[in-house]
């Protein structure tokens, strides 16, 4: 072989390992999710990467039918949760310190049951629901079979309802059983994340806890059920209302002060929740009703459209003591009283202490009544 010759075979070695190492750079990424789904109609999926002091958000669209690849280049995170069906639909995917690609398959019509290959937890969770999976198809079904009621109180409605209590009940009860045989297991704290978080009552939560191997302490998902738990014991009946200090949409100072009147009514709203009206709540009933002595009501709501809410406040005969997001006052009352869904009240007393916790405008009524004759 003459030396043009061995020059040109070192050449394309050269060009061959540089194509390689292009390559390799560009699939140099800490974590990637692909998915392969069935009966996914919205195309673009969103993802947000979370830890404890960071969250990116990407979007992606699939390259075709419910199949898409998402890279995230940084370690770190703990979890993405993934978003389908213009973000009314969504699912976790749990992540860790190691490189790796992570699977996702399924229906959906029944997210509940998407399987999830790479990772410990999304392993066993995958093994979990694929045990249980009638269970899921069957509650998926009566979710859907009471949207169509759309809340209405129709034997069919009642029918579903009641057929989806009993069933929730019956996986809550299967996790449990888990729990119990895994309490070495991460995917064991994510089914009490799942199952036993109730913001009113944090006995089981508490008891779950302690029952876990010692070696999850670290988990951080323990660390977030922990903090969840004082979050709830702040805000249970009998407890002191957490003290705050903010701006109503007038620019004017409010605060938990009871010093001029005998019950407060902090009721958290949305915008977008139609159990939120004030009317369905009795808010404009009970302005009418109880003088500023008796009872002073101060309103929450998810909504930074300061503009908006000032156009609806001049077309309202009732001047409200309101409170926006506008600049992050409505998140942090939110995280300051554990409100995990909206509407919510609260009733506290001339003690400062929570006398009524509720979702429910008829039953703050009723209590009112009672309390202010």
């Amino acid at each position: 072989m003459g030396l043009v010759g061995v020059n040109m075979n070192r050449f394309l070695l050269v060009i061959s390992v540089l194509m390689i190492l292009f390559s390799s750079c560009g699939e140099d990424v800490a974590y990637r999710i692909e998915g392969k789904l069935t009966n996914l109609e919205d195309q673009t999926v969103y993802a947000v990467f979370e830890s404890d002091n960071l969250t990116v958000i990407d979007t992606v669209v699939c390259d075709k039918p419910g199949q898409f690849a998402i890279r995230q280049e940084k370690l770190g995170f703990n979890q993405a949760t993934l978003f389908f069906e213009d973000k009314t639909s969504w699912f976790p995917v749990y992540l860790d310190d190691k490189k790796g690609k992570i699977t996702i398959t399924g229906d959906m019509h029944y997210p509940s049951l998407l399987q999830v290959k790479g990772g410990r937890i999304n392993n066993d969770l995958s093994a979990f629901r694929k045990k249980h999976a009638a269970m899921f198809k069957e509650q998926a079904n009566l979710y859907a079979g009471l949207k169509k009621t759309n809340g209405n109180q129709s034997m069919d409605g009642n029918d579903f309802a009641s057929r989806l209590t009993n069933l929730n009940h019956q996986l809550s009860e299967q996790a449990l059983e888990y729990i119990h045989d895994y309490p070495d297991r991460q995917a064991s704290v994510v089914l009490i994340q799942t199952y036993f978080t109730d913001p009113d009552d944090t006995r089981k939560l508490d008891e779950l806890l302690i029952a876990l191997d010692p070696r999850l302490k670290d988990f951080y998902l323990v660390e977030e059920l922990e903090q969840f738990s004082a979050r709830a014991k702040r805000t249970a009946l009998g407890a002191e209302a957490p003290d705050f200090t903010v701006k109503n949409v007038y620019g004017e100072q409010v605060s938990l002060d009871l010093s001029s009147q005998k019950y407060l009514l902090l009721s958290f709203t949305a915008p977008w929740c139609d159990m939120c009206q004030t009317e369905d709540l009795y808010l404009d009933e009970f302005d009418k009703t109880y003088s500023k002595e008796d009872l002073t009501q101060i309103l929450v709501s998810l909504d930074d459209d300061m503009k908006g809410v000032r156009e609806l406040l001049a077309k309202d005969s009732i001047r409200w003591n309101l409170i926006t997001d506008s600049a992050g006052q409505a998140a942090m009352l939110i995280d300051l009283y554990n409100v995990s869904s909206v509407p919510r009240c609260f009733l506290i007393d001339d003690n400062c202490k929570i006398i009524l916790k509720t979702e429910s405008g008829l039953e703050v009524k009723q209590t009112l009544e009672k309390l202010i004759e």
